[in-house]
């Protein structure tokens, strides 16, 4: 059976790549702000907007594929005061953001929906706690030039694999998690639908 990834997101591809996953990538093209939004105004938590905006995007692929496995993700960052951000979009928010967050705890959550059929056949959600070291705006300046526009396309601004290490001073989680998308869980599921050796 294949696997749709219901997203064009590098970092998920990746870790299915490297995981040797074998699939394809369409982009869902979904709503996310308004969604978002929709749910704030019903006081959803974080982790149920994570699971719905998963959700959406596998299911929009899943009614085009439906002989497909269709895998969607997302992620939302929590801060120390329980506002929730989104991908910056613009390198002076990605500043704002990254401002706001130094030297504060703040909160990851990465959910997964697997569907078949246009219907969820699975989920799967973790979470993952990153202390964000002082930062100076020198340094900031300088991280953001590195990364250009690919940290705009990152919820919390960073790209944990890569020079977005250098913004933490203390990371409590599960790796693939913080680079979007709960793998473990994702793999055990594919064995046990065949399309990983068990």
């Amino acid at each position: 059976m294949m696997l749709v990834l219901a997203s064009q997101s590098v970092a998920r591809r990746a870790m299915l790549s490297a995981a040797g996953v074998p699939h394809e990538a369409l982009p869902a093209h979904v709503d996310e702000d308004g969604l978002t939004a929709a749910l704030l105004a019903e006081a959803a938590t974080p982790e149920r907007i994570a699971d719905a905006l998963a959700e959406v995007k596998a299911l929009k692929i899943s009614r085009q594929h439906p002989g497909a496995l269709v895998l969607g993700a997302d992620s939302v960052v929590v801060t120390a005061d329980g506002q929730l951000i989104n991908k910056p979009e613009t390198r002076a928010r990605a500043e704002a953001q990254l401002q706001q967050l130094a030297g504060t705890t703040h909160r990851l959550i990465s959910a997964a929906v697997i569907c078949e059929g246009g219907k969820p056949v699975w989920r799967s959600g973790g979470a993952a706690r990153l202390t964000m070291r002082a930062l100076s705006a020198e340094f900031i300046t300088a991280y953001l030039d590195a990364e250009g526009e690919a940290v705009l396309s990152c919820v919390g601004c960073y790209r944990i694999e890569g020079l977005g290490a250098q913004l933490f001073s203390r990371i409590e989680g599960d790796q693939f998690v913080i680079r979007g998308l709960p793998l473990l869980a994702v793999l055990d599921y594919l064995r046990t639908r065949g399309v990983l050796r068990a």
